[in-house]
């Protein structure tokens, strides 16, 4: 059987879930069971895993500081997965109810925050500049999730599409991936080409997700598929394919839908695959990971480095 893209880093990423619940205890119990709740329901990890084998494949050799900032990074994603559920409404993560439908939207929106600030008091640990690259994911995020809400409803061009995705998921992969190799006092050249790394992974990797949101099932998806059509948010699949003068007319009639029936949003996946949408999507997937592997050229090479590579292969082979 072939080695998963995280073989060499199996421990280290048990610690970072060791040191989430660390730092997730509170006086108040209601709030540590809501963040176990949402640490707890699954993710591939790819995001402190990115970090730690940064810092590995950069020389770096006590491990604590890259656990305690992949731990933070973590805990800022769950943190935005309460409040995208909460923003869009959406009543199902990774097979579970989400954490607004489970307790409650006011005790969903105070958990995420004290995610958030439990994220930042382990990044108050490092200096200035860690502190600072993590408060730019974090107003990457921000203005991402801003652009996002600002185009519902619209058929979103190329460009503001790869800016959204930009923001919202490779920015905070990419300041993960560089502070690994800060962190690891890594030459300049090479934090620069970690920065590169995490940002194409982060953007094929989304890309993939706005394919399986169309050709997924909820069963392997762990929520409805086509959500993102629902509601009124055009990924790249959709903007492709409602170039295709074949299915434009139909497909933007079932997009600007104000309700859309189980029946239209099936009509509206069929029509998606009836065109090149889905294999374009994939071939620029494969491109952003190209690029990923091709920023990896300046490290030296080593059991992490291939960790590196397979991860960049496993984001464009997943099915959930």
């Amino acid at each position: 059987m072939p080695q998963s893209w995280d073989f060499s880093i199996k421990e280290e990423l048990h610690q970072v879930d060791q040191e989430i619940r660390r730092s997730i205890q509170s006086e108040q119990p209601i709030l540590t069971e809501i963040c176990d709740y949402v640490i707890s329901s699954g993710g591939k990890r790819m995001r402190p895993g990115v970090t730690i084998l940064s810092y590995l494949a950069n020389g770096g050799k006590v491990v604590s500081d890259a656990v305690k900032i992949a731990a933070a990074f973590e805990m800022i994603h769950s943190a935005t997965l309460i409040h995208d559920d909460i923003n869009d409404r959406s009543e199902m993560r990774r097979g579970k109810p989400s954490a607004y439908k489970r307790y409650g939207l006011q005790e969903a929106l105070i958990s995420g925050d004290f995610l958030f600030v439990k994220a930042f008091s382990i990044g108050g640990f490092f200096n200035e500049e860690i502190v600072n690259m993590v408060a730019d994911a974090c107003t990457a995020i921000a203005e991402g999730e801003i652009v996002q809400f600002e185009q519902e409803g619209e058929i979103s061009s190329l460009d503001v599409y790869l800016d959204i995705i930009r923001g919202k998921t490779a920015k905070p992969i990419m300041a993960g991936a560089r502070i690994g190799a800060y962190l690891a006092e890594a030459e300049p050249h090479a934090i620069q080409g970690m920065g590169e790394y995490g940002l194409n992974i982060g953007m094929a990797f989304q890309i993939v997700d706005d394919i399986l949101d169309i050709v997924g099932t909820e069963q392997m998806l762990g929520k409805p598929r086509m959500v993102d059509f629902s509601e009124g948010k055009a990924t790249l699949p959709l903007i492709l394919a409602i170039g295709d003068g074949e299915v434009e007319k139909r497909l933007t009639e079932l997009f600007n839908k104000d309700h859309k029936t189980h029946r239209d949003v099936e009509e509206a996946a069929e029509l998606v695959s009836r065109t090149t949408a889905l294999d374009i999507s994939r071939t620029k997937a494969q491109e952003y990971a190209d690029l990923a592997v091709r920023a990896l050229k300046e490290i030296p090479d080593s059991i992490h480095k291939e960790g590196l590579r397979k991860l960049a292969s496993t984001v464009v082979t997943r099915s959930n």
